[in-house]
């Protein structure tokens, strides 16, 4: 069973906006003391938005949604130590009174059995490319948590056209949001149509709650990077994939692998880049989860 924080109790039983977001980033995302800054930044952008932040993380076998000060430090600071955990995992952890992070997956899956409707993140994980049948947990979370995921689409390393493919043969509804493209996290389109797209937070509440009557399923809000922060990484990917297969890099090792090797290549501009991205996405993640208090009451 999870253990809420104080105000984000206090905020669901109210009806009050929450968003959910992981703990990946600021474990495995980025070195101390940079991860934590992030974190405190997403936290106060969710605030500033209107809605209450809930990080989720397992720390010592306890399932926590919403983490104090202190907490979230210990996070940044010993991300190290920390295993990564999908949505699979987090039995294990929490029997062996174990530490990790929460991926896309378990963060979905954990902030939806606790009530949270809305989840900011970077990216969803998705089909990997050179292997259809590498598939990112994270999809089969979305067909199944009844909660809005706010991301840049889907990771760039990935196999997009599959990916997307792949969310509507799992049903689950993508939506593009100001866009009528599948977003490529790093650019704000990968050439793929999408066939659903809203303008407003307001009128996005207002499709969850219709769909939510019928369907136990999430839905995927794909946000843009914001153009300013744009970058285009294809090369740079195309050679860090090579680079991969020579050292023999597959499974839960790859995508960290091929992240840092990106941030290597580029010079830091990806990490930049991943920033903007998700900052962005937790501000439109608390205006819909305020889009939404407003739609319930």
């Amino acid at each position: 069973m999870a253990v809420l924080a104080s105000e984000v109790r206090a905020g669901l039983a109210a009806g009050a906006p929450v968003v959910a977001l992981e703990s990946t980033l600021v474990a495995h995302g980025l070195p101390w003391p940079d991860n934590y800054v992030i974190a405190r930044e997403l936290e106060q952008t969710v605030r500033a938005a209107g809605a209450t932040p809930a990080t989720i993380a397992i720390i010592d076998g306890v399932v926590h949604v919403g983490l104090t000060t202190e907490l979230l430090e210990r996070v940044a600071r010993d991300g190290t130590k920390f295993a990564k955990a999908a949505m699979s995992d987090v039995a294990v952890h929490v029997a062996r009174k174990t530490s990790a992070a929460t991926t896309v997956s378990a963060t979905a899956t954990i902030a939806a059995s606790s009530k949270i409707r809305v989840f900011a993140t970077g990216g969803i994980g998705g089909v990997h490319r050179g292997n259809a049948s590498d598939v990112s947990q994270d999809l089969v979370a979305l067909s199944r948590a009844q909660i809005a995921v706010v991301s840049a689409g889907a990771k760039a390393i990935l196999d997009l056209p599959k990916t997307l493919e792949l969310l509507e043969t799992l049903g689950v509804l993508v939506v593009g949001f100001r866009t009528g493209e599948f977003p490529a996290f790093y650019t704000r389109s990968a050439g793929l149509p999408l066939e659903h797209r809203v303008d407003t937070a307001t009128e996005l509440a207002a499709i969850a709650r219709h769909h939510w009557k019928v369907v136990i399923g999430g839905i995927l809000v794909c946000n843009p990077i914001p153009a300013e922060a744009e970058l285009d990484v294809e090369p740079a990917i195309a050679s860090a994939l090579v680079d991969a297969a020579d050292a023999g890099i597959s499974g839960k090792r790859l995508t960290p692998f091929l992240l840092a090797r990106l941030a290597e290549v580029t010079g830091g501009r990806s990490v930049r880049a991943n920033r903007a991205l998700v900052l962005d996405n937790a501000r439109l993640a608390g205006e819909i989860a305020v889009a939404m208090a407003a739609d319930r009451s």
